[in-house]
């Protein structure tokens, strides 16, 4: 069941971000990328396109890689938010730097969070699976191929 808040106004709403509660003030059309970025001071989710398609605002909403240009930040009330400051020592961080799954790092935040969601909810993902979830998220530096190894590295897959 979806619960309704009527925000008129702008509120002092609370998000747990991170595994901690934080009280923001947002209007109810700040997206939840606009809030994380300018009232926590977490800019690992990068603005890109800001229409949903490029995934480099990727966070995680309860598990799940959302994109937060795209999502208001009243949404996000009663979630659990992580974003890329939050994912300490996670095993796809170093898989992406051993295997260099990374350019000029504008979109790296985005699908180490992807990434990091594949591996928690399938950790036997395929190779279909593994496409299905990277193209989520663009990247106009590589072809991807390094990226795939950093995921299938900590899958146990062969390469």
């Amino acid at each position: 069941m979806i619960k309704l808040i009527k925000i008129s106004a702008p509120t002092a709403i609370s998000l747990n971000v991170n595994g901690e509660d934080r009280t923001v003030i947002a209007k109810p059309s700040d997206t939840l990328l606009f809030t994380l970025r300018n009232e926590l001071g977490l800019i690992g989710a990068k603005p890109g396109c800001e229409n949903g398609d490029c995934g480099a605002c990727t966070i995680l909403i309860d598990n799940l890689p959302i994109k937060s240009c795209i999502m208001l930040t009243v949404e996000a009330i009663g979630k659990n938010i992580v974003t890329i400051e939050g994912l300490k020592d996670a095993p796809i961080q170093k898989a992406f730097v051993e295997n260099f799954g990374f350019q000029c790092r504008y979109c790296t935040s985005g699908f180490l969070m992807v990434c990091h969601s594949l591996s928690k909810m399938y950790p036997n993902a395929d190779d279909i699976k593994i496409q299905e979830w990277l193209q989520s998220n663009i990247c106009r530096c590589t072809g991807y191929e390094e990226i795939e190894v950093a995921i299938k590295s900590i899958l146990n897959k062969k390469i």
